[in-house]
Parts: C-alpha cells; structure tokens; sequence
C-alpha cells in the first residue's frame, strides 16, 4: 500500500543497502531545499490568479489549451483521469498539424495559452490559427519581454504570470495545472499531497526503494521502462510522465526510455516481445479499479463461455492484468503494480508527487541536473535557420 487508495508493490528486489541510505539522504535533503517545484506540490503554494478570476472563467462551456509538452500534459492528465467529474468539454492542443479543425467556432469559448518562456515556436503558431480577438484570450508565460507577452498585450489578454523556477513538466500542480483544474470545476488545494506524504513512513520507504531498485536495473544496461496502462483514461498521465523521466533524465549518456503500451490491446501485439524477447525492460503496472463499469450480457452469452456471466469489463480487465503479472513473476521479469482504488483529485495528486519526487531523486543518483533540457535547444536553433 503506497496510501490509502493506492495499492503498490514494488519491484521485487532489495539489494544495496547504502544506495537506499544515499537515497534516503538526498530527499531529506532535497526536502530541505525549500525548491519551489516542491512547494508547488503543498498548499504553501500562491497562484498569481486569484477566485475572482476563476469565477469570471467558470461561464465558459468550451476551453481551448494551447501549448507543448509539459504546458498542457498536466492539464490534459487532469482533464482525461477525471473527467466523469467535469461537465464543461476542454480541448488541448499539444502538436502541430497541417489542419486544426473542430473547437474553435464556438461563441462562448475561452483560449488558454501556455509557455514559459513564450518563445514556443508550435505554441506560437497554433495559437495564431486558434484565437480570435473575440474570444476570451488567457496566457501563462514568464512576466518578461516575449512574443505571447506581446501578443497578449496587443490583444489586450490577461497574463497569468508563470514561476520562472518551474519548468513546464514539473508544472502540473502550478498555475499551469491548476488554473484549468479549477475552471474544471475541481478543487485545487486536494491535489496538493507533498505534506502529507512526507509524513507517511510506508510512502517514504516505498519511494526509496523504487529508486534504489530502478537505479539497479540502469547499472545493468536495462534502460527501457515499459508502462502497461490498463487506464485509457491515465494516457496522458503517462505522456506526461514520458516527458518528465525522458527530458530529465536523458543526459550524459545515461537515461530511461519510458515506453507507454496500452493494455490488454498489447496482449495483441508487444506481449509476446516483453515476454520472451531481449531481457532489456523493466515494467510498470498500472490500472484503476472503476465502481461502474458495463456488464456481460448473460442473455446471449454461449454456454462454452458461462464463466463470463455476471462479469463486467473492469473485472476482466482487471483478471487480465493479474494474469499477467503471474506470468511475469513466473518468467522473472521485473515489474512494479499500481492499483488505483479512488479516482480524485487527492489520489491523483499522490501520483504525481511520487513520480516528481521519484524523478528528482533518479537524476540526483546519476548526477545528471533533473531540471534542464540542454540538446533540445539544438532543434529550436536548427529550425529558425531553416525559416529563415
């Protein structure tokens, strides 16, 4: 049990004691930092907008999220895994592509741009095609001489200013997240964890020896973390976290390769790679138990399939994902399970707190800076050349 309504197991191996110790001592550490990346995670955190700009917004039906990456990765993860709770439809736009059609006609429409350095230059052309001067135009970017800063002055926008410290994959529980979160109608301060999870000791120890464990398989050359996500509505949350171990970690030489498969459609075609292929992943479990889900017509079921009578999708899902791991554990392939049981805004904000904290404390073990994105820019410098 990682806490209460996420049920973990870890990856079973448990070896180099003094790892764990360093590990132990870097959070401790890190912790002490007083990071504002951390403090964005606890209710300490001030947004630069206030509730009577979110009770202006909340008369939008149709929300436009523009951006890149970790800009509208958190928000879209918020968006997809709860969204049985959210009555208003929000659209993101996180790509560049020849055509943007749908979403962008609708009178009562509110535009959302996000980039920190508001320099982007996908968010700049998209946002070109998608907003008008007769829209609600909102931008989240630093408060410094940019071209969104410009635009938003010339269009006479809001600017929501975007903490200068907080890289956008590390921004989901900031302005950035948590601005569209509350336009959603859910409460911001739930997602807010990090200070209570310190406090929980099973928390803490399971997050050491995540690491630990993780930084065992780098040591032996495996650097392919595979993700069977039996969650459709967690694949964001996992294109997020991609982004936030990749761009994190990928540095130096060193680094973790986050593949996300969708599960049980993989059963399909990869099973069989994962299974009897190169011994080169490790793997991560992952699903939500659903209180609703539709049942098997035992109406016109066959007899030869009689055992399907009285299931409903989630406990097949659910017996697949079990049968799997049994079958791991038989073959000795290394894995890590969670089980979500409450679908929530506090749930979910556990997840990102140990998957930024489980990041942070990787990148301090290979001594590569968890913060940056150095040879990424190569392709931003690149591209003007060829524009130009």
């Amino acid at each position: 049990m990682l806490t209460k309504y996420i049920n973990f197991k870890n990856f079973r191996i448990n070896k180099n004691i003094k790892s764990k110790k360093k590990i132990k001592k870097n959070l401790e550490k890190l912790l002490k930092e007083k990071s504002i990346i951390l403090k964005s995670l606890s209710r300490s955190y001030k947004n630069t907008y206030n509730r009577a700009m979110i009770s202006k917004l909340m008369k939008y039906s149709h929300v436009n999220i523009v951006g890149m990456g970790g800009s509208v990765l958190g928000a879209e993860s918020i968006y997809n895994f709860l969204e049985k709770k959210i009555k208003k439809k929000f659209y993101f736009k996180n790509n560049l592509q020849s055509k943007i059609t749908q979403y962008y006609k609708n009178k009562n429409q509110l535009n959302i741009i996000i980039s920190k350095s508001g320099n982007t230059l996908e968010t700049i052309s998209n946002s070109n095609v998608i907003i008008k001067k007769e829209h609600k135009n909102i931008f989240i970017t630093e408060n410094k001489e940019s071209y969104l800063y410009s635009l938003a002055s010339k269009l006479k926008a809001e600017v929501i200013h975007h903490n200068n410290f907080i890289g956008g994959r590390y921004s989901v529980l900031s302005e950035v997240g948590m601005l569209p979160a509350e336009i959603m109608g859910l409460n911001a301060n739930k997602f807010k964890q990090l200070n209570n999870l310190v406090k929980n000791k099973k928390f803490i120890n399971a997050l050491i020896t995540n690491v630990n464990n993780t930084l065992y398989f780098l040591k032996k050359k495996t650097f392919n973390s595979v993700i069977l996500n039996y969650d459709e509505s967690s694949n964001s949350l996992f294109q997020w976290y991609q982004q936030l171990i990749a761009e994190s970690l990928g540095k130096k030489g060193k680094g973790i390769l986050p593949i996300i498969s969708t599960m049980p459609k993989d059963n399909h075609s990869v099973m069989q790679l994962y299974l009897d292929g190169p011994k080169n992943n490790f793997f991560t479990f992952f699903d939500v138990r659903e209180k609703k889900a539709n049942k098997i017509n035992k109406s016109i079921i066959l007899s030869s399939h009689s055992y399907l009578k009285n299931k409903n999708l989630d406990e097949i899902k659910l017996s697949q994902k079990l049968a799997t791991e049994t079958v791991f554990l038989k073959k000795n392939i290394p894995f890590r399970s969670f089980e979500i049981i409450n679908r929530d805004e506090k749930t979910l904000g556990e997840l990102f707190c140990f998957f930024i904290l489980e990041t942070i404390l990787l990148g301090k073990a290979l001594n590569v800076n968890p913060y940056d994105q150095p040879s990424v820019e190569l392709i931003k410098t690149e591209t003007k050349k060829i524009l130009f």
